[in-house]
């Protein structure tokens, strides 16, 4: 059985607050786990939230401004100490290859696991070796250079059992209807995949860090059915947005309402605002699907297929 969730570890931006860690979140998809943005104490918020090193499968770093990267050398550390068995991608903007590195060795230990660095030049399909899904970069404005994330699961089909059970269909030949595309029945009848099954939409995840509208918010949010947005500021700070290259959280909603979102994830809030009830309000006003606030340590599913 498959296992979707979003792991909040950390939804504050720049500055972490009492209540708010540093960035840092952990898709479970099936049996990958990807650890985007981990921010100062994404290590310690881990074993708050019941994510063991060992979940980690690959890490995407949107852009190196500290709140997005600054809990990576523990991370890396703590994989090492725990002998994580499998490799370990590790996705991140090319132009900051010497931040990755200086994270990566940041102070001594002994190196028990494979860490893949995976720099990203252009945006497009990313190496993502093993993995069930597609992954995808795209550029996003911001001062620094930065790259927003998509995962994509290839469309399946479902299969009926009534139809199955009308033809005589069970057992080994269900399979081999599904691998080879038809099957002959003894009465000599050929049965097709589409008269015993129906078509399965893929599962399609966004990530969407500090920017501001653009193109790549678009095509990264297009049909996901979990979009994780920065929602920074309120309109009233709309100047302040556009300035340091973020959404406010009516832009974040507008953005989710025009690409077909499922569920909207607004995140990455500035300490200005203690209280969050207005960027529900003005998240509201946009978008009408299922909005979730995320607080530190949450666990929010992803949604039931389509």
């Amino acid at each position: 059985m498959s296992h979707r969730e979003l792991v909040v570890l950390g939804t504050a931006s720049q500055v972490p607050t009492r209540h708010r860690n540093h960035n840092g979140y952990l898709l479970r998809w099936d049996g990958e786990g990807l650890l985007f943005d981990p921010g100062e104490g994404t290590q310690r918020q881990m074993l708050h939230a019941g994510v063991s090193a060992t979940a980690v499968t690959r890490i995407c770093v949107t852009h190196f401004h500290g709140d997005h990267c600054l809990g990576l050398a523990g991370v890396v550390q703590r994989l090492n100490l725990d002998r994580v068995p499998h490799p370990v991608d590790c996705y991140f903007p090319a132009s900051g290859s010497h931040f990755f590195d200086r994270l990566r060795h940041a102070s001594a230990f002994h190196e028990t696991v494979e860490l893949r660095p995976r720099p990203i030049a252009e945006p497009g399909p990313l190496a993502a070796p093993g993995s069930p899904f597609t992954l995808e970069a795209a550029r996003l404005s911001h001062p620094v250079e930065s790259f927003g994330y998509r995962l994509v699961e290839p469309d399946g089909r479902r299969m009926l059992p009534e139809r199955l059970a009308a033809l005589g269909i069970a057992g080994p030949d269900v399979g081999r209807l599904q691998r080879e595309g038809r099957l002959t029945l003894p009465d000599g009848r050929t049965v097709g995949l589409p008269e015993v099954s129906e078509a399965r939409p893929g599962q399609r995840f966004a990530f969407v860090m500090d920017t501001r509208r653009c193109e790549g918010v678009a095509a990264l949010a297009d049909g996901a059915d979990l979009l994780v947005i920065e929602a920074t500021f309120l309109t009233a700070d709309a100047a302040l947005a556009e300035e340091y290259g973020h959404l406010t959280a009516a832009q974040a909603a507008r953005a989710a309402a025009e690409a077909g979102v499922r569920t909207l994830v607004l995140t990455h809030f500035s300490q200005r605002y203690p209280d969050l009830d207005a960027h529900l309000t003005e998240a509201r006003a946009h978008f009408d699907g299922e909005i979730v606030l995320a607080t530190d340590l949450a666990h929010i599913p992803a949604p039931p297929r389509s």
